[in-house]
Parts: structure tokens; C-alpha cells; sequence
């Protein structure tokens, strides 16, 4: 490591307080001078580590020079700068962390940037075919940033990555299933059949698959949210995860279109009530939260998706549906019952109308399968095609 004076920035171990401290000098705008920074750590390894990431993020050329440039620095210093410009939440930011930490205990995440191949790339991708597509993608997206990144700072000059081919999965595609009409039916029956006490989440999963909310949304409302003589639910929120993984309460929802009323129908209204005269006389609940646990700040989803399967599996024999099904189940029923796409991307939260499309196609697929009988129907019904096969019959006998 860098001695210190060499404004390499250095590592040692602080005696008086049997630390070991990272040091390193920062720019004072207002004084216009710099200034040492130190930060202690228990182990020599968090220092250097520590002390790599903020390098790498100010581009210390000397440092650089003398040290390389290791793959995952750029990874870091990357990700750190879309945090810092809001490009990504500090969700996104932990999942993120937690992957490129995973990638630094390889062979190839220890080795410097420009000195690592196609071959030792590809290698790495391939052993990673045990996760879903959806996490190879992700991991695939962050070499190619991280190497494009490399190339426009002039780290190396040609970029690995495009000889690399994205594998794909031994797993099959987890598909997200509704409720069938039948089964909807039966759990509804069963949740109006219990109290809180017999199922403290009923009004959530009642929530979740008659409005469609996620379920992040769900335990994020309060008794300001709702709008008894409208019979509105407005959601703007969301629980989420800090970089750390705790759980915290979002000032926005997933998207910006997740921000949205909702009406009530009318048989959840009186659990709506329900809910909220629990929350109005609960103690510690200064939010007014109306899902707010006894012993805890937040419910935890997990532990709302883990009650939901037990009883559907304990009772109804269902083992594929989660928290999120009740939501997928809200969305196809409104499909199912002719609403507009349009109006089904509102009431969904979806940022776009695509997303809406995408996620229902095999819905709309046959949405569009019924809807068509008909129009042949109304053809038949104003012996339009009658006509027309009686005309084709008579040219067919006129040329005989």
C-alpha cells in the first residue's frame, strides 16, 4: 500500500486505538485546499478496500499508475455514481453490491481490467447457467457497462465483451400464474369466513387481488390514504430495502406510474374500516400504518408471502402462488372482463403500456380469441357470411 505524503492515499494501523485506519485527501471547494480524510476499519482488508473504491472513484492517476485498475473498482465506482445521480434506488444499489461482491471471490474478479479476455469471460458466464435468465441477464449488463466504461476512460483499447455470448439458463422461466375464477373464489370465501385473530394478513391479500396492489404498496398504506367517502385508496408508497437490506418505507412507489386511486369495492370497504380503526388505536403507531406489526417498525413481505402459501397449500393443495399471484389475479380478471388495456396499465401502476401487454398476452390471447367469435357471430346473425358462402357456391356450380 502507498506511503503516506505520496497522495496515493495509505493504509496503517492506528496503536493508540488498535485500528486500522484508511487515509486519503479531499478537495474542500470553499477553502479551495485539500484536506486529509481518514476512516477506521477492524481489519487491514476493509481499509484497502475502502481505500481502492474511493481512488478509483476520484480517478487518482498515481495511484492507478502504480496499482491497476481491478475489474470490480470499476464495478463500484460505477454503480456508486448512478446511486449518487438517482439513476437507481438504494435497493437497486445493494442488489447490485451484493452481485459484484460475489464476482470479486472469483479468479476473474480479482484480476486488473485490461488484462483479463474473452475466454476468461466467457468461461465465468458459462458457470453461471445454475441462476435464472434474469440474473444472467443482469450480470451479462454489468460487464458490458463496466467494460464500456473501461474503453471511454482509455483504460484498455479493445473491449473483451464482444465475443462474449450470453448463456442461457438450465432453469425453465418462472411464470407468475393467477387464480382461476374457481379457486379465487374459494379463498375469498375462506378469508371472509375468519377474523384477524384466525388470519392477521386477510385485508392484504383481500387488497392485493381485488385492487392490485403490490404488496410493498400494501403495507406501506396508512389511514391517510384512504378516502372513506369517495371510497378511494390513494398509493404513493412503498416499503423497500436499503443498500443494506433493512427495511425502510419509500417516498415513491416502484415506477412513477405506481402513483395512483384506486376504488374500493364495496364488499372490502368494511375491512378497510376494520383496518383502520386498528391502526388509529394501536400504540407505537405514530405513521398510522394499517399493517403495522406488534413487535416491528415494518411488515416484512416474506413474512406475508410465507402466511399466503401456507394456506393455500395447507388448504386448497395450491403450492405455486405468491403474494405478487394475487396481484397478477386482480390484473386478469379486469382482462377477462373486457376492460381497456389502457384502463388496466392505471389501475396496475404500469409505466408503460407495453409492460401491461407483455405481462397479460397470454390473457389478451384469448380475450382476443373470444371477442372474435363474436364479430363472427354478429356476421352470421346479419347473414353476411351466409351470403358470401352462397355466392362462392354458385360460382363453384356456374363453372362446373
Amino acid at each position: 500500500m502507498a506511503e503516506k505524503g505520496t497522495g496515493q492515499g495509505c493504509v496503517f494501523f492506528n496503536k493508540q486505538r488498535k485500528r486500522w485506519n484508511a487515509q486519503y485527501k479531499e478537495y474542500d471547494a470553499k477553502t479551495g485546499t485539500t484536506k486529509p480524510k481518514t476512516k477506521s476499519f477492524k481489519t487491514e482488508e476493509e481499509a484497502k478496500k475502502y481505500l481502492d473504491t474511493i481512488m478509483y472513484q476520484k480517478e487518482n492517476p498515481l495511484y492507478i499508475e502504480h496499482n491497476g485498475i481491478p475489474l470490480c473498482e470499476v464495478m463500484k465506482a460505477n454503480l456508486k455514481l448512478k446511486l449518487d445521480t438517482n439513476q437507481i434506488t438504494p435497493t437497486q444499489f445493494g442488489r447490485v453490491t451484493r452481485t459484484i461482491e460475489k464476482i470479486e471471490k472469483t479468479p476473474i474478479g480479482s484480476k486488473n481490467i485490461d488484462e483479463i479476455t474473452s475466454n476468461e469471460l466467457q468461461d465465468y458466464m458459462n458457470s453461471q447457467t445454475h441462476l435464472s435468465n434474469s440474473s444472467i441477464n443482469k450480470i451479462y449488463q454489468q460487464f458490458n457497462q463496466t467494460f464500456k466504461i473501461a474503453i471511454n476512460k482509455g483504460y484498455m483499447l479493445r473491449n473483451p465483451m464482444i465475443n462474449v455470448i450470453k448463456p442461457k439458463s438450465v432453469k425453465q422461466d418462472k411464470e407468475v400464474r393467477a387464480l382461476t375464477v374457481e379457486e379465487q373464489q374459494s379463498f375469498t370465501d375462506y378469508l371472509l369466513s375468519k377474523d384477524l385473530k384466525q388470519c392477521k394478513y386477510k385485508n392484504v391479500f383481500l387488497i392485493q387481488m381485488y385492487m392490485g396492489l403490490r404488496c410493498g404498496e400494501t403495507l406501506a398504506l396508512t389511514t391517510h390514504d384512504i378516502d372513506l367517502k369517495h371510497k378511494k385508496m390513494n398509493t404513493h408508497r412503498t416499503l423497500t430495502t436499503d443498500e443494506n437490506n433493512a427495511i425502510i418505507m419509500g417516498n415513491k412507489t416502484k415506477t412513477y406510474a405506481g402513483k395512483r386511486v384506486i376504488p374500493i369495492p364495496d364488499f372490502i370497504y368494511p375491512h378497510i374500516i376494520e383496518q383502520m380503526q386498528i391502526a388509529e388505536n394501536q400504540e407505537n403507531n405514530e405513521e398510522k400504518l394499517l399493517f403495522k406489526p406488534y413487535n416491528a417498525r415494518y411488515t416484512r413481505r416474506t413474512n406475508v408471502n410465507s402466511e399466503l402459501q401456507r394456506i393455500l397449500e395447507r388448504y386448497f393443495d395450491i403450492t405455486d402462488i405468491s403474494t405478487h399471484s394475487l396481484r397478477h389475479t386482480f390484473g386478469t380478471r379486469c382482462i377477462e372482463s373486457g376492460m381497456a388495456p389502457v384502463v388496466v396499465q392505471r389501475l396496475m401502476g404500469h409505466k408503460d403500456i407495453s409492460v401491461t401487454l407483455n405481462t397479460y398476452t397470454s390473457v389478451f390471447d384469448e380475450f382476443k380469441a373470444r371477442e372474435i367469435d363474436k364479430v363472427n357471430q354478429y356476421y352470421l346473425n346479419e347473414n353476411m357470411i351466409k351470403n358470401n358462402l352462397l355466392n362462392e357456391e354458385n360460382s363453384i356450380e356456374n363453372e362446373r
